[in-house]
């Protein structure tokens, strides 16, 4: 099991995928995607009492599946590459990383590179995720490694309880193909039975071929988890097909699971819909069963049926049993077009009619049955000859029935719901107090809410956009307590409430809704779910949205009052709710305060009030409101408007009519003739009352005669009167306020009266409609007398038009006066009117053939169209259009063709009088001709601007012109000498003629034509996001952009549904914006200025869009689409005024960075721009002008305000933060006095200065150039020696190479190599606990601590939580430097799993250092140390990204100049003591003295091994130490150093005869002199050239007792004691005192002559070395070589940041470079072998090895050394190579510039394959542990930093550190 998940977790690439959850004002940010998504999330405060959040989480990768445990609410996701466990409010848990991994479909895990080469890294789809309840355990498989699954603890999914990749094919369960669905059921096999999980599957082209299986949950019987239940519990597919079957759903039903999938038959090609069902228990198969679903479209009953189900789900609506909802889609190429429906198949229809299929095939003929029947995967089926019942008998099947068993006799169900256009995509069914709710998921990215009627009828009631044109995924899952459901998007989950009863604030609001959750809960007056209803049960206090009631006021009596009366009103309520006398009902009756009210059945009685408002002008009364409330809580029952009527007001309603206005109204109102008023009805009315309804009495006058009046004519008018027993005759008078005229009415007899007009004149109208009012004594009797008056002259100016004006008005045409009047004002009217009069046509021009309308315009053009006879124009008839004539003025007629081009007048016949038209008005026929267009070409989508080109295009007018384009129509926009049109969509590319015509003719345009092109590709565009005030540049990149005119950027803003909230501005508006500022560069690339979009972008769902003509692009690419951001906001200057001297200005606010950059960022002072320096989240830098500038808008009286304003400018926007204030103090001497006195003194001293510094460099120049002429003779006299030597040395080295070759370079483990590098160099050396991995923990803890650690790990997985960490560590005094290395170190190890994140941690707290080394202003400092815990975290990076380059190039030429070198020393004397050699680089640990020595090669033994004899070359002036390390090396080379004896623990044997002589370095016959004494070499013993010595283990020899004292152990001892031992060279500050002064001067100078002596030995060894040297360097920095992709990333990042920061020194970018490769990690290795070989590095060999560290360290330095007389010799030693070392690395690091870039995504593959390679190695238990330490030393500063961290705070990253402190610690916690 361990191993399992050692498995898992070394193939796991962590790190990638970021998740994170978080609830945000209103929906989603455009991140995401339109959004994304990066969106975060949205919550949407409801306008209801309470607001309701809607939580998000995002994914960077595709999600795929979703379950949810019931019991505790926790969801699980399943996405690419990684797992999910979220809160039920999505917040993220735990993750766990799946993919990607090292696989190939076609290979059979576990995936070896050697065995399978085909093997890349690849994703892991999520392909089953499925929920063990009893186990607690979470069921997962993927997509890799054939679909093996794995178990994981529902507590926390990173723990793997489970997990196989080396059981062969019986352990694949999953299909290993993404786009083929797996689906699946944990259940048991019976009551008391096993877990099993049922399995269906489609077949890719690399699956196994099992369509149907069982698998165990857990061990039984031999059998693994995930194997089959038993050998049969598989069905494979019988033929070789792939993908035939697509899986949709599986559930259970009591002892069977149901499967339902999609399958494609070849033969008919067609689609089915199969419902499978078998019996859990069931091992064999034999009760498998299945038959098709067919759901047909309501509309076309008799049509094809739905093509394939693409969603399933199982509920129980009510007491109807349970039922299968299935959604159906079909294809565009139907008869329908696209669509999809809902379609109800109950269980208990499915079961009978299963088990009618199995008794017919069982009973029936086998004739019968062949077309029925047929054996599922494979084909025919033998059906028939079975008993009566034995379906019955045996309801699981059996061995004797066939099976598996197919039927293409299924059920046909008609869809309850269809929808056109889009796809349902997802299906779950619940029920709210019995009442049926789906919920549907589609295609374009919403939830349908659909309500399913017990009559079969639905009712979509609701939709709810959740992420526009993002698929809704399969699982659409409703939480465990019903109130949410869970929906999933590609990238996004989302948490929906079911209802949102609460936001409607009304009943009528609450019944509109229609939701089956809601009603109006009477009592507490709001809309909620019945259950929270607390008296629903009572008759009437919860009325269902559904039933479309509320509580109303049904009727009132009385229905209205008198305002001038007081009483009671009677209200009828319906429905109204039982009601207790606790429920006591209040009537708030207008203004009056309320009082209570008296219930009596369903009516409800109140009091009038007192006071009531006054009646509004131009009504006759005013509604007062009723309220009635329940007293507790002032709970509002229903409200009525109630009038109450004013008569007084009621008689002026109608202008005229007082009585009638009174008597005629709805009120009890009455006219009283006496008094001329109108009045309250009275029971009992008296005489001279005209009673309400009885208006017909009202005195009153009518029938006027004539009815029209001219104008300017007197005129007698007749009128009648009735009912005028109370009004006078002779005080009668007639007139008009309008008119302002008045005139006495004369009585012609009774009833009939008479009046004359005055002259009355109206010049505005033709007409003029009178009311005339008729008064007695000064009242208004009610007149009905309207008249009309006319004028003749109006709009009348020619004969024709005055004859055809209405008979009725008499109007005549006064030929005197040549005008229109009335009759009786004229002596000489005419009924003739004169010949027509033409003034113009419209147009002038017309085609040859023409079909164009032609208008003519004139006078006397006729009285009707009748009127007129024929027209010619230029000679040519021109048919007459009727429906066009206009009386007199107008002439419509349409040309005919004309043979030639021609010119001439028109003719009008109009009954018989011919008009001609003048010559200056005519008409030319003419042939247009284009013969060009521009643009030539276009692209395909249209909106392209012809400009077409030609002779007489202006023919005829614009109207007359069509022009099209391979029959597209090309709209006509401008019409003259050039004519303009706008293309429209083609369906084809490529070239196509451009066709006009005129009228309906076409012209002839040979050779003009216009060619479609591809529509432009956009394929990027950065920056990614604007802030909604817009002005942002948006560079977007793509091809064909050349072909387009016209650019615009459109945003569309649909507000989002969800998005609730109280606004006083009314609901938000869909809106689009359009962005018409641009600059075009070139075919492949466009600037946009984003536009400004409405604020609260998440308030909207925003769609970016390029309109390029008629070609729209959306803003998007498959990584991210464009989204808006809320501006920034900044916070104002203290006081409005900053006092400046010439620093940086800053400014602080929120939100900076996020769709802004420093280079875009704009800031001035006054009217000069601020220097831009650096801008973060919160702040903003700027270096201001040295002067103070003048302000941008100058005030004239306050002196404040002449002080320069600070504005930022971002985008579109400004904001004015305040003025700055400069130091204005000024000195009282004047600048002319200044400039010389300052400048005069500074000319002298740098004129005198360069002098000197010139003298200086000269004087260094003569010196240096004497030194190296000096090296140079040295070099000469060295020369032969050399090649000597290097002749040697390469026999040598041949030698060692062929043993490389023979035993390979011993290079360590990577665990072993990142042990020494990491933490050998810590205080417990080899010691430290991580490199031994051995925690001290009790057995009994172990368990529980090592699940905390795993927390711990998940905790350092959050980026808050890591980064509070280092900041809080390294803000701690006590957190030394040594601490820090040691922290990062073992972080690096605790995160291994995940270099990814490593690297963006990295990442995130180097851009921190570079800001702070940046705005100290001294960025060359940065990384110079290891001071700060990322600036180790980057040596370990570097480390761990070179291991493989090291081990595969740049470790050869190491490890053989490490052998160079120490062959090289070890060919010469070496001072044991004093560790000097003769051969070395390194001037102090050279031997000063000449030591005579020779050359011996002795043959060796090693006893008990039975080898023969091996010859080793040794000096007889080394110790026997040095002899035995010289043997071991040469005996036991071709093994690793590690596994070589100590030389303490051999013993060296000499035997010169017959006795044996032991050899040690101090024994009894070791030398003395005084209280020194000698150690013994092989000169001491005589030991000749030739010599036999036998190597043995310590023990196996019998020694001498006198020579015990020898045994190595004992020599140590001797040494310590003595502490006055010698080998070759007695130390020279040891010389006893006795030493005359004489010899004290011959060793002073001895002293002084080795100069010359030991720089010639340098000379001598760096010679030989050289060629070794250059080829390490050679491997190191040629560019040539393959440069590792971390070093090419990482300098790249280091530019980037350069640039970005705007540091143009190159010295600067050198140094960082070489700080972080070169020094941190190439001189570390080469001074430290041993940190990558498997070797032990000498003291002496280290010495040399230093030289050359130094040499490369030098070289990687662009500061010039000069050399002097002082110089170190080390440097004089590679003063002629280090000029060429330099321009190896200035050449590494250009060429590393110029490779292709390393991205994110391949570096992130990089470290992935790093991780997954190494990461099961390293100690990473034992760095967690060692980590908490620091947790735990540290722990209240950390919670503190964690509580103080917005971030941190809704993670609750303090709390699960508490939580991991207790079971850490071992802590009782009240958390």
């Amino acid at each position: 099991m361990a191993a399992a998940r050692s498995g898992a977790l070394r193939r796991a690439r962590p790190g990638r995928h970021r998740a994170s959850s978080a609830d945000v004002q209103g929906p989603w940010e455009m991140a995401l995607p339109l959004w994304a998504l990066t969106f975060l999330g949205l919550v949407g405060p409801s306008v209801g009492l309470r607001p309701r959040k809607l939580n998000v989480f995002c994914s960077e990768m595709e999600l795929n599946h979703l379950v949810v445990d019931e019991a505790s609410g926790v969801v699980y996701v399943g996405a690419v590459n990684v797992l999910f466990q979220l809160s039920a409010d999505l917040h993220l848990q735990q993750q766990a990383v799946t993919g990607p991994a090292l696989d190939n479909k076609k290979c059979t895990p576990p995936i070896e590179a050697s065995q399978c080469h085909e093997a890349v890294p690849t994703d892991n789809a999520n392909q089953l995720l499925l929920l063990d309840l009893p186990g607690k355990r979470l069921v997962e498989c993927g997509s890799l490694f054939k679909g093996i699954c794995a178990l994981r603890a529902l507590s926390n999914i990173s723990v793997l309880l489970f997990y196989e990749d080396g059981s062969g094919e019986k352990s694949f369960v999953a299909s290993n193909d993404e786009s083929v669905a797996t689906v699946g059921l944990v259940s048991s096999t019976g009551p008391d039975g096993e877990r099993v999980l049922f399995v269906g599957k489609g077949n890719g082209p690399h699956d196994n071929g099992i369509i149907v299986s069982t698998r165990l949950l857990d061990r039984a019987e031999g059998r693994e988890a995930f194997e089959a239940y038993s050998d049969h519990t598989t069905f494979k597919a019988g033929y070789l097909s792939t993908n035939t079957q697509q899986f949709v759903a599986a559930f259970e039903d009591g002892p069977y699971v149901f499967f339902v999938f999609n399958q494609q038959d070849k033969h008919p090609a067609r689609n089915r819909t199969l419902l499978a069902r078998m019996c859990k228990d069931d091992p064999s198969y034999y009760s498998y069963v299945e038959m098709d679903l067919h759901c047909r479209d309501p509309s076309d009953p008799q049509g094809p049926a739905f093509g394939a189900c693409l969603a399933a789900s199982v509920a129980t609506p009510g007491a109807t049993g349970r039922v299968l909802y299935a959604v159906f889609s079909r294809d565009g190429r139907s008869s329908g077009g696209p669509g999809a429906g809902l379609c109800l198949f109950p269980l208990e229809e499915v079961h009978a009619k299963m088990e009618a299929n199995r008794n017919a095939c069982y009973t029936g003929t086998r004739e019968a049955s062949r077309d029925t029947f047929y054996k599922p995967f494979h084909g025919d089926i033998q059906c028939g000859g079975h008993l009566l019942g034995a379906s019955k008998s045996f309801p699981c099947g059996s061995e004797h029935l066939p099976y598996p068993l197919g039927s293409r006799d299924g059920l046909t169900a008609t869809a309850v719901l269809q929808r056109g256009g889009l796809n349902l995509t997802a299906v779950t069914v619940t029920a709210e107090n019995g009442h049926t709710v789906a919920f549907l998921g589609t295609s374009d990215g919403r939830i349908l809410k659909v309500y399913l009627a017990p009559d079969g009828t639905s009712e979509e009631y609701s939709s709810i956009l959740v992420e526009i044109n993002k698929r809704i995924k399969q699982d659409l899952v409703l939480s465990g307590d019903l109130s949410s459901l869970y929906a999933m998007t590609q990238d996004k989950v989302f948490r929906l409430p079911v209802q949102e009863c609460l936001s409607y604030p009304t009943c009528a609001q609450c019944r509109d809704s229609q939701d089956p959750y809601c009603g109006w809960c009477v009592v507490e007056g709001r809309c909620t779910r019945r259950a929270e209803c607390p008296r629903a049960e009572e008759t009437n206090h919860w009325l269902w949205s559904r039933n479309k009631s509320c509580v109303t006021v049904t009727d009132a009596q009385p229905q209205n009052m008198s305002r001038r009366a007081q009483g009671e009103v009677q209200l009828t309520v319906s429905p109204l709710p039982a009601l207790t006398e606790k429920d006591e009902v209040l009537c708030l009756f207008g203004e009056s305060p309320p009082h209570p009210a008296r219930v009596e059945g369903n009516a409800v009685i109140c009091n009038s009030p007192s006071s009531i408002p006054s009646t509004p002008t131009g009504q006759d009364h005013v509604a007062v409101s009723i309220q009635l409330l329940f007293r507790r809580d002032d709970v509002f029952l229903t409200s009525h408007q109630y009038p109450f009527y004013d008569c007084r007001e009621a008689m002026r309603l109608v202008e005229n009519l007082p009585c009638i206005s009174c008597a005629s109204n709805r009120w009890t109102c009455q006219w009283d003739l006496r008094y001329h008023e109108c009045r309250e009805a009275s029971p009992n009315p008296e005489e001279g009352i005209i009673r309400a309804h009885m208006e017909d009495n009202c005195p009153q006058f009518l029938n006027p005669s004539p009815l029209v009046i001219p104008m300017n004519h007197e005129t007698d008018v007749i009128f009648q009167g009735k009912n005028l027993d109370t009004v006078k005759g002779s005080s009668l008078y007639v007139g008009s306020d309008l008119l302002k005229f008045e005139e006495p009415v004369t009585v012609q007899e009774p009833g009939t009266f008479f009046f004359r007009t005055p002259k009355l004149s109206h010049d505005a109208n033709e007409t003029l409609s009178l009311h005339l009012y008729v008064k007695s004594y000064g009242k208004n009797i009610d007149s009905k007398l309207q008249v009309t008056l006319y004028n003749c002259s109006f709009g009348r100016s020619d004969c024709s038009l005055c004859l055809a004006a209405d008979p009725a008005y008499r109007c005549v045409w006064c030929r005197g006066q040549s005008r229109c009047v009335y009759g009786a004002l004229c002596s000489n009217a005419t009924s003739e009117c004169p010949p027509p009069v033409i003034t113009r046509i419209q147009p002038e021009t017309g085609p040859l053939g023409g079909g164009i309308r032609v208008t003519i315009l004139g006078s006397n053009l006729g009285i009707k169209a009748d009127d007129v006879k024929r027209i010619t124009v230029a000679g040519q008839n021109c048919a007459f259009e009727p429906e066009r004539y206009s009386v007199s003025t107008r002439i419509v007629c349409v040309t005919e063709a004309a043979e030639m081009s021609s010119t001439g007048g028109i003719e009008v016949d109009v009954n018989g009088k011919l008009g001609h038209s003048p010559p200056s008005v005519q008409f030319t026929y003419q042939e247009p001709q284009p013969l060009s267009v521009e643009p030539r070409q276009g692209p395909q989508a249209g909106g392209t601007t012809l400009t077409i080109s030609g002779t007489h295009l202006d023919t005829g007018s614009k109207e007359d012109v069509r022009v099209t384009l391979s029959g597209v129509p090309c709209e006509v926009t401008k019409f003259g000498v050039q004519l303009q049109c706008i293309t429209g969509p083609q369906s084809t590319l490529g070239e196509v003629a451009l066709e006009i015509s005129y009228g309906g003719s076409r012209v002839s345009s040979p050779g003009v034509s216009f060619t479609f092109r591809e529509n432009p590709v956009l394929r990027a565009f950065e920056p990614l996001r604007s802030f909604v005030s817009g002005g942002r540049s948006i560079s977007v990149t793509g091809q064909g952009f050349s072909l387009i005119q016209k650019f615009a950027m459109v945003v569309i803003a649909e507000p989002l549904q969800s998005w609730r909230r109280r606004r006083e501005a009314g609901p938000l508006q869909p809106t689009m914006v359009t962005g018409t500022e641009y600059v075009f560069y070139n075919d492949t690339r466009v600037v946009f200025l984003s536009p400004a979009v409405p604020e609260e972008p998440e308030a909207y769902n925003l769609t970016a869009l390029i309109q390029m003509d008629g070609h729209r692009a959306l803003l998007r690419t498959e990584a991210s689409a464009f989204e808006y951001v809320a501006d920034p906001t900044f916070e104002n200057f203290t006081g409005g005024v900053k006092k400046q001297v010439n620093k940086l200005i800053h400014a602080q606010g929120t939100n900076l960075n996020k769709a802004m950059t420093l280079q875009e960022a704009e800031a001035f002072v006054g009217a000069e721009r601020c220097i831009m320096k650096t801008l973060t989240e919160t702040d903003l830098y700027c270096e201001p002008p040295e002067v103070q500038p003048p302000p941008k808008r100058r005030q004239k009286r306050d002196t404040t305000h002449n002080l320069p304003e600070f504005i930022v400018k971002f985008g579109s926007r400004e904001w004015v933060l305040g003025r700055v204030e400069y130091d204005t103090r000024v000195s009282d001497v004047p600048l002319s006095l200044i400039l010389p006195l300052v400048i005069v003194p500074m000319v002298v001293v740098i004129a005198v200065s360069v002098y000197c510094y010139w003298r200086k460099s000269q004087q260094a120049e003569r010196e240096y150039e004497k030194i190296k002429s000096q090296l140079e003779g040295l070099e000469e006299s060295v020369r032969d020696r050399c090649k000597k030597e290097f002749t040697d040395l390469m026999i040598e080295m041949e030698d060692q190479t062929n043993d490389v070759h023979e035993a390979g370079i011993p290079t360590l483990d990577y665990k072993t190599y990142t042990d020494r590098v990491f933490f050998l160099p810590s205080k417990d050396g080899d010691k430290d606990v991580m490199i031994t991995g051995k925690l001290d923990i009790p057995e009994s803890r172990r368990p529980v601590v090592e699940q905390a650690l795993y927390q711990f790990s998940n905790l350092l997985n959050s980026k808050s939580f890591l980064i509070n960490f280092i900041h809080t560590l390294e803000s701690q005094r006590e957190f030394s430097a040594r601490a820090k290395v040691y922290f990062a170190s073992l972080l690096t190890v605790a995160l291994h799993g995940k270099l990814e994140y490593y690297t963006d941690i990295m990442r995130t707290l180097f851009l921190e250092l570079m800001e702070q080394y940046v705005v100290a202003k001294n960025p060359k400092l940065m990384l110079r140390r290891s001071e700060t815990v990322v600036e180790r975290m980057l040596s370990n990076w570097m480390s761990i990204c070179l291991y493989q380059y090291l081990k595969d190039s740049a470790g050869e030429p190491l490890y053989k100049l490490f052998k160079a070198i120490k062959h090289q020393v070890e060919k010469g004397p070496v001072d044991a003591v004093q560790k000097k050699a003769k051969y070395t680089l390194n001037d102090t640990g050279l031997l000063g003295d000449d030591v005579e020595y020779a050359p011996l090669t002795v043959s060796v033994i090693v006893q008990d091994e039975g080898v023969d004899a091996v010859p080793v070359k040794v000096l007889n002036c080394d110790t026997i130490s040095q002899v035995k390390e010289k043997i071991i090396d040469q005996v036991y080379r071709t093994q690793p150093c590690s596994c070589w004896p100590k030389p303490d623990s051999v013993v060296l044997e000499w035997r010169p005869g017959s006795t044996a002589q032991i050899l040690s370095d101090l024994d009894l016959t070791s030398q003395r002199d005084g209280r020194w004494k000698r150690i013994n070499t092989l000169m001491h013993y005589n030991v000749r050239d030739g010599a036999t010595l036998i190597l043995s283990k310590v023990g196996v020899s019998q020694q001498p007792e006198d020579s015990q004292q020898d045994l190595p152990g004992e020599r140590h001892a001797l040494l310590e004691e003595e502490n006055r031992v010698w080998h070759l060279v007695r130390p020279t500050d040891e010389v006893d005192e006795g030493k005359s002064k004489r010899g004290s001067m011959k060793e002073k100078e001895r002293t002084k002559a080795i100069t010359e002596i030991y720089l010639t030995r340098l000379l001598s060894v760096k010679g030989t070395l050289q060629q070794f040297v250059d080829n390490f360097f050679q491997s190191v920095l040629a560019p040539g070589h393959a440069v590792p992709p971390a070093v090419k990333y990482f300098f790249d990042f280091l530019d980037e940041q350069a640039e970005k920061h705007d540091i143009k020194d190159e010295d600067t970018i050198h140094i960082w470079k070489t700080n972080s490769l070169p020094l941190r990690f190439w001189v570390n290795i080469l001074k430290n072998p041993h940190f990558i070989f498997d070797v032990h590095v000498h003291e002496v060999v280290d010495a040399s090895l230093s030289v050359i560290a130094q040499t490369f360290m030098d070289a990687c330095t662009r500061t010039e050394h000069k050399l002097s007389r002082d110089s170190p010799s080390n440097k004089l030693l590679y003063a002629k190579e280090i000029s060429t070392y330099k321009k190896m690395v200035e050449d590494y690091y250009k060429g590393i510039r110029q490779m292709v870039q390393v991205s994110d995504q391949d570096m992130n593959t990089h470290l992935a394959e790093i991780s997954r390679a190494h990461t099961d190695s390293l100690n990473t238990l034992v760095a967690l542990h060692q980590l908490y330490q620091y947790t735990q030393k540290y722990y209240d500063e950390i919670i503190n930093a964690l509580e103080e961290d917005p971030a941190a705070q809704k993670m609750q990253l303090a709390f699960r550190l508490q939580q991991i402190a207790a079971a850490l610690e071992n802590k009782v916690t009240d958390l």
